[in-house]
């Protein structure tokens, strides 16, 4: 069952009652018409085999991230509002994925290189933009998409550097169509262990990000919340700029190690231990700027850096 099917699968007035809940902004003029373009294509890639039956596709479609799918929509179609927007929420969520996939030298430019695909620079046969918001169906947030887009892409990047053979891929990602992850059973909403793992990681981040020491939390809040290079957070703490990407690694190594020990004193096993972090990667649900941002330079000790 290809998307050029006879038999529709999402109606205009369908798509009209998933515009109403996306609640998107007048100007990003995303009319009933395209969404249901949108919805279509997802739904199309979701039930490619044998048509299902419409309460099954209504399920579908009510689980859907129909406020990012609307967004991506609104900047494939390269409306200004939905950029800018675009720009202000999403790209600190990119430069910090990046980094930590590619490092702190190359990750701006990884992200940055993915501004023009979604954009759509490159023209198709008709002359119209192709943008690579055309791939995401909705079916995981955009920005744990994002994040997986980013990883093929340095992954790509890589293999043309080193000039070996691709790896064997049977995610189907030769299509050229980014897949939302690369764990197919880790971005499955109804997973019933998934919200109950993610509460559990929460909790124990919260109270590990709590125990830290002032300096300790401070280089984090600039690192991750106010995105400062290794060289201003040098300047802000009076430490030169090795001393802080070395206190950096040793705080993030400090944090995982707590947070092992505290879910394995909830008698987790390997497994289970394996499946909160899985979890966490595929949807990150931690808002670091809540638990860092009480941070301030006068909380840290007067001493010379070390």
């Amino acid at each position: 069952m290809s998307p050029g099917r006879a038999q529709q699968l999402v109606s205009v007035d369908v798509a009209r009652q998933a515009l109403e809940r996306a609640g998107a902004p007048a100007d990003w003029n995303i009319t009933a018409d395209q969404f249901q373009i949108v919805l279509e294509r997802s739904a199309s890639r979701r039930f490619s085999n044998d048509p299902p039956e419409k309460r099954v596709v209504g399920s579908y479609l009510e689980n859907l991230h129909v406020v990012d799918l609307a967004l991506a929509c609104a900047c494939s179609a390269g409306n200004a509002a939905a950029w800018d927007y675009f720009v202000a929420q999403f790209r600190p969520e990119l430069y910090r994925a990046a980094r930590a996939i590619a490092g702190e030298s190359a990750g701006r430019d990884l992200a940055d290189s993915l501004y023009a695909e979604l954009y759509g620079l490159r023209e198709s046969a008709t002359g119209q933009r192709n943008s690579l918001f055309d791939y995401y169906h909705g079916r995981s947030k955009l920005t744990t998409w994002l994040r997986a887009v980013l990883s093929q892409r340095h992954v790509d990047e890589i293999r043309r550097g080193r000039r070996t053979e691709p790896l064997g891929d049977e995610s189907g990602s030769d299509s050229g169509e980014p897949l939302p992850a690369t764990n197919q059973i880790a971005q499955n909403a109804f997973e019933p262990e998934r919200q109950k793992y993610l509460a559990i990681l929460q909790t124990i981040l919260t109270a590990v990000l709590a125990g830290l020491e002032p300096r300790d939390r401070l280089r984090l809040a600039y690192y991750y919340v106010e995105e400062l290079t290794l060289a201003e957070i040098g300047k802000l703490t009076g430490e030169h700029e090795a001393t802080v990407s070395r206190k950096l690694d040793r705080t993030r190594k400090e944090i995982r190690s707590r947070i092992d020990a505290a879910l394995r004193e909830r008698k987790l096993s390997d497994a289970q231990l394996r499946l909160c972090y899985e979890y966490a990667q595929q949807e990150w649900p931690f808002d670091l700027t809540v638990r860092l941002r009480t941070v301030r330079p006068a909380e840290m000790d007067s001493g010379t850096a070390t």
